[in-house]
Formats: C-alpha cells, structure tokens, sequence
C-alpha cells in the first residue's frame, strides 16, 4: 500500500479532509500533519504543528521555517512513499522532510498548488523572490498539482518554476461514494414559481460581489432573491452582516454540510453565483472553484464573469449565464432577461453533458494514486499526459 505525508496549511479547510478522502480511496495510506486556523476538534486524527492565522502570511511563513527542527522526527514517524505539500509554507518542511529520510527509500515530493498567492504576483522585489524560492524548492519535487491549467500559464510554465507540466487536478465533487454509477441531476421545474433565486455558496469573501447583489436585488425589488450560505471572510468584507441584514432580498443562512447538504441548497436555487475579485486579475481570473462543479452537479445554472477561466469553461461547453461585468445595471439586465424557461433550457444543456465532467468517482482516486506512486517525470509523454484530469487517466 502506498504511504503519503499529506502536509496541510490548513487542518481546518475542509478541502483538505476532501483530498485525503480521495488519496484514500484511491487506496493510500495517509498520516497528515500541519497547521491549524481554529480550536474546535478535528474531524479526523493529524499531528499539530501549530496554530496559524488567515491572511498573515508572514507569521504562517516564519512557522513553517521554524517547524523544520521536527523534520527528522516526522520523517522517522511516517517513513512515507510520497509527500504531498499543499502551498508555498509546507514545501521547505517537505524537502526537509525528504533530506532526512535513507536515500534508497526518499519520498517523491508534489506540490499541490490551489492558488498562487498574491504576494508572488507581479514584477515587486517581494514576487520575484518568493517565485525564486519555489522555483529552487522545485528542484526537488517530482510535479505540481494544480486544479485549473491556467495556473500553469500564469505562473508556472511562464516563470518557468518547474520543468514537467503540471498534474491537473479539478475541483470535482467528491463525497465519498465509492459507486461509480454516476447520472445526471434533474431539476423539478414543476416547483421553478417565483422570483428569480440566486445562491453564493462557501467561503464568502468576495466584496465586489456582494455590493454588486445587494443593489441589483434592491434594484428589481424582490424579482430577484439572494441567497447566501457558507462562511463570510470577515477580514474581507468586515461590513457583511450590515449589508445582509438592511436588505430584505437577501437571506443569509449560514454554514452548510458538504457531504449532506449540497444537493438540497444547490437543487433550490435557480442560478449560481461564480464570481469572485478577491484576487482580480490574478487568482480570480484562473481557478476554476468548487461552485462550478457542485452547482452544475445538482442542477443550479452557473453564472460567471466574462474574460475569467470560469466563463471560458462555460462557453466551450454552451453551458451557464456569462456577465460583461459587475454594474449593477449590466447584472440586473441579465437577470430581468431570464425566465423560468429559459432556466429549463439551460439545466437541459446541462443535463446533457457527462456526469463525470463535475464528479470525481472512486476510479478517479485510484488512477490518481497509481499515477503519484509511479511518478511522472521519467514517463514519456505518450504515457503520461498530466494536463489533463486525473479522472480521464482512468479512461
């Protein structure tokens, strides 16, 4: 069985818990070990390194460099096939890691990158040398896992980081289950009466958007409703619950559970909001989120911002709602010109296209496993072709 060190900066992200449900299913043996946000008890067992802080980068980069001491110790616990290192701040503990295990049985090492952070942007003193870090902390990592081969344009194949393309991993739904049956969702149309209902769901950090949705809402005056559920990023939009609360067009529901609740919230929606300029021009422009995959796998109508990654996944595939921009005349005009059928046009589009384009299925996990454990660089191309999904590796 395949040992993997999976090296988290974040313990408290559910998304972590998600990629180490994956690797196991895939038939891996996962130990994880790093950082945490929070102090309410983990899901799941995980050595502690330490508590971090979000969007204070440098005291999360001054622990990581400081927990490099227990680099022998952990290598000696885990003894691991494979390390995988989720953001810059784990990677200098990963090569640690590996320096301090017997050469005949190193690790290989990935670097799962789900964003570039903004202070590696730009042409700044500050940019260019953290890109020259990674870049040499690359030297040593086997491949790079990003979710959207933008990151790979952007970043690592334009300040050339790393000499393999990346391993593309998206944002599918993942919850777990383990029968590979998978069929489209269908929407009741017969209950679509009413007026026209928006979700944003998850991580709600995006102020752009919300100033945006509170006066469109106000502007059509109940035609459209706004719903909101996940976890508002305070430090980005401190005036939220303000916001919210003064408009009666908008409903805050709060946290949702991932594995129970996303066919239930997503279902009742008519549209789903994708956009997102917390980091415009930058990681904004080239993910492409979990909102994509799990609104288009439970029959809401995605809706994006025209010149990002998203809405030019939505268009190669005719599929969703593109926006030119956040006016709130321009998004209440492409709101006021929807209806009810034209939503049933589109989740019929929608309902054409292959299941497996939003689902990761327990076929996926296991091709990905494979793919870790035999490694990638040493493989001719005709073999492995890493930009595509690991999903299609099975196929």
């Amino acid at each position: 069985m395949t040992s993997i060190l999976y090296l988290a900066h974040d313990l408290d992200d559910a998304a972590i818990w998600r990629r180490v449900s994956m690797l196991e299913a895939g038939g891996a043996k996962v130990a994880v070990v790093g950082f945490r946000r929070l102090t309410t008890p983990l899901e799941r067992p995980a050595l502690v390194l330490g508590q971090t802080h979000n969007g204070k980068i440098v005291h999360r980069a001054l622990s990581s460099l400081r927990v490099l001491t227990r680099a022998r110790e952990i290598a000696r616990e885990f003894a691991p096939d494979i390390i995988m290192a989720r953001n810059l701040e784990m990677l200098p503990l990963a090569t640690r890691i590996k320096k301090r295990c017997p050469q005949r049985n190193a690790p290989r090492i990935y670097y799962e990158v789900l964003d570039v952070h903004r202070l590696m942007i730009g042409q700044g003193i500050v940019a260019m040398s953290l890109r020259w870090l990674e870049r040499r902390l690359c030297k040593q990592v086997e491949n790079v896992i990003v979710s959207s081969n933008r990151f790979d344009e952007e970043h690592f194949s334009r300040y050339r980081q790393i000499a393999s393309p990346p391993i593309l991993i998206e944002n599918k739904v993942w919850d777990g289950d383990k029968d590979d049956r998978l069929t489209p969702f269908r929407r009741d149309d017969v209950k679509r009466i009413g007026p026209l209902v928006v979700g944003w769901f998850g991580i709600l950090r995006c102020a752009a958007s919300l100033e945006c949705l509170d006066q469109v809402t106000r502007r059509l005056d109940g035609r459209v409703q706004l719903v909101l559920r996940g976890k508002p990023a305070l430090d980005a939009i401190p005036d939220f619950h303000r916001i919210v609360d003064a408009n009666p067009h908008i409903t805050f529901c709060g946290p949702y559970d991932y594995h129970r609740d996303l066919a239930r919230i997503y279902s009742a929606t008519d549209l789903a909001w994708l956009v997102d300029r917390y980091d415009a021009n930058a990681n904004s422009d080239w993910l492409l989120p979990n909102r994509l995959y799990e609104s288009c796998a439970h029959g809401a109508i995605p809706l994006a911002l025209d010149g990002t990654e998203t809405s030019r996944f939505l268009r190669r595939r005719g599929i969703g709602v593109v926006v030119r921009d956040l006016r709130p005349v321009a998004v209440a005009s492409v709101l006021l010109g929807l209806d009810k059928s034209d939503i049933a046009a589109l989740a019929r589009k929608q309902d054409a296209i292959d299941p497996s384009t939003w689902r990761t299925t327990q076929q996926d996990c296991v091709a990905l496993v494979r793919l870790l454990a035999e490694g990638t660089r040493k493989r001719p191309a005709s073999v492995v072709t890493p930009r595509i999904a690991a999903g299609d590796l099975a196929r």
